[in-house]
């Protein structure tokens, strides 16, 4: 373990546990002392800390958090970040608005305090800039490497004291349209400058040609998909799981998804069908539940209809160490359920994503990474991280449960992660005859809400006032046609109504 201390950009002391004497680094650039460490000790860990931070490092923490080499993290004892509020202009996935309250899934880095393994440094050293600021050296390597598989947090435990707030190094304008430019499509710097002009009077003409002097960063992963994770970590004990799923209508798709669970070469312990017919005077029709399967088959039958209800019945109902949360009309193959286990012991992490695709669909096979959404209908989660959770009533019949409850887990310190080694065909079966179409509160309104309220539950919920924002002028632009030439003012004020009708029974939703 080395530990790089900064001051000003600069090194001012170099400490590691291998007796090394690193005294030729002072003074030098911390960037390129970084690149230059990693390369002579790339089987070492790598801290860097502000120098007004050392006594409150934690450094009892780096061998537990650092459970494979693929990781990065960082932390700040400021409730915002380098590139500052403004960055939820363009970053509408939950890494810009970062709950520092908790070990959080995001790229955004601080050069206050952080670590990574020195074998990634020298695995995409050849896509870095040392001459880069610090903060704009850490953000960029995060955010491209992160959508490669390098698995990037902020991390509150890496400080004993985190309880007073700290100046931080702050992108100026300039950086800002220089690393949107560099690291978003191009429309977004346009995008950005309609933004920040439009809601916080801001004319930044300047910053904004400024970034078309820099092209945007490529990123190749090759180099980096050679470092396997191979987690220290001992998340699993009895290794039992539960499958949980919703149905209604689908009685010869569930017999199918039953008999490939009886297949399975690690056999779930309880399936957990919740069975919903709206009908009042219905029953179950699912009467081959009760033949033997080779796991015990828990039913609860209900005449409330909606996934989200159905989901949080069967959420109480878990009782192994793992849940494999799933659809009705899915296929798979014998080994599903083993691969799955498999990868909690390799990779380390309490939710997982398996890869769903369509029938004329392939999926392309690439590392384990972060995931910006949950799906409940094709996750392996560990049971104790579903505790005190479920599913919020307000979206039932809508759109956004499932990345709510996403975001539910994160807030809670728990990281998504894709695995696209694991597939799953999803049949997408017709709905059930006796679906009946539920009659929504805002469906007899004069004007139509736009987006739909459920949606905008999910912003209120979870996105901070810039997101939001910039979701309100990208779902404007979507909707221009040839109207708007004719017409421009009226269809701004339409499309404000529905905004705010969509924005009045959201907060109806919010407070059911």
């Amino acid at each position: 373990m080395i530990v790089l201390y900064h001051q000003q950009q600069k090194i001012s002391e170099v400490f590691s546990t291998i007796g090394q004497d690193f005294s030729a680094y002072h003074n030098q650039k911390i960037t390129q002392a970084l690149l230059a460490i990693a390369a002579a000790f790339p089987d070492e860990i790598l801290l860097w800390c502000e120098q007004g931070q050392k006594d409150n490092l934690n450094w009892a923490v780096i061998d537990e958090i650092f459970h494979h080499r693929k990781l990065m993290f960082s932390y700040a004892r400021s409730s915002g970040a380098y590139l500052g509020r403004y960055l939820g202009y363009v970053e509408l996935k939950p890494y810009a608005n970062i709950n520092k309250k908790v070990h959080y899934g995001t790229w955004q880095m601080s050069s206050q305090v952080g670590a990574i393994h020195a074998s990634v440094l020298s695995a995409v050293k050849d896509q870095l800039n040392p001459k880069d600021t610090f903060d704009y050296f850490l953000n960029s390597l995060a955010k491209r490497a992160m959508a490669h598989g390098l698995l990037c947090y902020s991390e509150p435990a890496l400080l004993h004291d985190r309880s007073l707030q700290t100046d931080i190094p702050r992108a100026n304008y300039y950086e800002l349209f220089q690393f949107v430019k560099q690291h978003y499509k191009t429309r977004w710097v346009f995008l950005l400058f309609f933004n920040l002009l439009y809601f916080e009077k801001k004319f930044l003409l300047a910053p904004f040609l400024y970034s078309f002097l820099f092209s945007r960063r490529s990123f190749d992963p090759a180099q980096l998909h050679q470092i396997i994770p191979e987690s220290k970590r001992n998340i699993q004990e009895l290794n039992t799981v539960d499958v949980l799923i919703p149905t209604i209508g689908r009685k010869q798709y569930l017999f199918e998804l039953l008999k490939i669970l009886a297949q399975q070469t690690h056999l779930p312990k309880n399936v957990i069908v919740i069975e919903q017919n709206p009908d009042p005077e219905s029953v179950s029709e699912l009467d081959y539940l009760n033949d033997e399967w080779p796991f015990k088959i828990k039913h609860q039958f209900t005449h409330q209809a909606g996934a989200c209800n159905a989901r949080n019945l069967g959420l109480q109902m878990i009782e192994s160490e793992f849940c494999f949360m799933a659809d009705d009309d899915l296929v798979f193959d014998a080994h599903l359920i083993k691969s799955a286990m498999q990868s909690f012991e390799t990779i380390g992490n309490e939710v997982l994503l398996v890869a769903c695709h369509l029938k004329d669909q392939q999926v392309e096979v690439e590392p384990p990474k972060q995931f910006p959404f949950f799906g409940s209908g094709v996750a392996f989660v560990k049971s104790a991280c579903l505790k005190n959770l479920s599913f919020r009533m307000g979206f039932e019949f809508g759109f956004g449960e499932d990345i709510d409850f996403g975001m539910q887990l994160r807030n809670n310190g728990y990281d998504i992660l894709y695995l696209s080694t694991i597939k799953i065909l999803h049949l997408k079966a017709p709905m059930g005859g006796f679906r009946i179409k539920p009659v929504l509160r805002w469906q007899h309104e004069a004007i139509a809400p736009k987006p739909s309220p459920t949606v905008m539950l999910y912003q209120m919920l979870h996105q901070s006032a810039e997101q939001i924002n910039s979701y309100k002028v990208t779902l404007f632009i979507s909707t221009l046609d040839k109207a708007f030439l004719i017409n421009p003012w009226s269809k701004i004020q339409t499309f404000r109504k529905k905004w705010n009708v969509s924005q009045f029974w959201a907060q109806q939703l919010m407070n059911d």
